[in-house]
């Protein structure tokens, strides 16, 4: 759908404001609220590590209770602070409760940027008067909250879609994601709220979020680092009163389209990756099993010489096949096949190209297929992923200023 924006479905609104944390009086902090109390399902980074405002809302969202609102700052991951950071976060949900009326607890929290360094929460809570009363359905209001929480991002990322059901009443699915860098399995540096009308129980909202993350976000790399604070969370407030239930074709429906907004945004994210100049899709078929497929499109995908070969638009895809070898994926070589496109650079592992002219021309798109046949079975999988460029060392070399 075009235009789309996080307010689309019905009881949703959003905001975005300058509360100085990137300076230049660029917007920074922002908010999403539901007028009804919404069921909330999440999917998070598996680092380790994780940021105290993504534990905090972990913890919140785990106790099924429904949620009104989750806001979200860039420039500060509040990460690695110790016991404050939570204090933090919850002192920030304190005060947005305040102004809207709810419990704290109804109020979610999530940050991005840099880790190591407190929030300063006196600046943000004096904001928050500004940042509630900002708060509209208007696009303009949801794309101001989809522009503050962006860090190395170029570009907004949002999507949206009109479900028709069964019976021919609809609901409506909108998402703003963030993410640009630290990109790779299972979360990366991104951050992903989808907003629905629709009315559907937990437990089936978990399932079909984790089902549509497994091979969409998950499946997305750009520089092969999983940061702390990545998360994607759905927001179902049943403002249509129109009820999804498990196990009919209203729940199919609805996922599928929960697949492919989730499938468009790991697109954008993979495109936006920092200092990219093209997208790569790396797909693999004929593999033994589903985790030796995910072994080589994850190599491939995360190689820094196959995505500088990428940038050069260097048709070396000896490259390719050795980053196959190492995945760990149990498969004969000589048995390999690779194209770019429709075009065939290695037979049988023997990677000799037949048209360099084609190949060249193929290299030099926007958008690029390498597909990989290892013909040891049944199993497929893919990977978003970008190429290398100058400007990635130039970002990651002086993030913190």
């Amino acid at each position: 759908m075009d235009n789309s924006y996080i307010t689309m479905p019905k009881g949703f609104k959003a905001s975005g404001i300058c509360a100085d944390l990137k300076g230049e009086g660029k917007l920074d902090f922002a908010l999403v609220y539901s007028e009804y109390p919404a069921t909330v399902s999440g999917v998070y980074t598996s680092n380790l590590v994780k940021g105290h405002s993504l534990q905090r809302s972990i913890k919140l969202i785990a106790n099924g209770n429904s949620k009104r609102a989750i806001a979200i700052n860039a420039k500060n991951a509040n990460a690695c602070v110790g016991a404050v950071g939570e204090e933090d976060a919850n002192d920030i949900a304190k005060a947005i409760a305040g102004e809207l009326n709810i419990s704290s607890d109804e109020v979610l929290t999530a940050s991005t940027g840099v880790i190591g360094i407190r929030l300063p929460v006196e600046k943000m809570v004096s904001h928050v008067p500004t940042l509630v009363s900002s708060l509209g359905s208007d696009e303009q209001s949801a794309h101001n909250a989809e522009l503050a929480m962006m860090t190395t991002d170029t570009v907004p990322k949002e999507v949206s879609a009109k479900i028709t059901l069964q019976d021919g009443r609809e609901v409506t699915v909108a998402a703003m994601a963030k993410g640009s860098g630290m990109i790779h399995p299972n979360l990366a540096t991104m951050i992903c709220v989808f907003t629905t009308d629709a009315k559907i129980e937990k437990t089936l909202l978990d399932d079909m979020l984790k089902r549509a993350v497994s091979h969409t976000f998950n499946r997305v790399s750009v520089d092969g680092d999983t940061s702390v604070c990545d998360s994607v969370m759905v927001f179902a407030n049943g403002a249509s009163e129109v009820e999804i239930t498990e196990g009919t074709e209203d729940a199919d429906i609805f996922y599928t389209t929960l697949e492919q907004l989730s499938t468009d945004l790991a697109r954008m994210i993979a495109c936006d990756g920092e200092g990219a100049t093209k997208l790569l899709e790396v797909i693999v078929n004929g593999a033994k099993d589903a985790n030796d497929a995910k072994l080589v499109v994850t190599a491939i995908a995360r190689s820094p010489l196959c995505k500088t070969a990428i940038f050069g638009e260097d048709a070396n895809f000896g490259r390719f096949i050795t980053a196959a070898g190492y995945s760990g994926a149990d498969f004969d070589p000589n048995k390999l096949d690779m194209y770019v496109g429709d075009l065939p650079v290695c037979k049988d592992g023997d990677a000799t190209i037949t048209d360099e002219e084609e190949a060249a021309k193929l290299l030099a798109e926007h958008d690029i297929t390498v597909t990989v046949n290892l013909n040891a079975g049944d199993y497929s999988d893919r990977m978003f992923t970008c190429d290398f460029s100058y400007d990635y060392v130039k970002i990651n070399g002086s993030y913190r200023s």
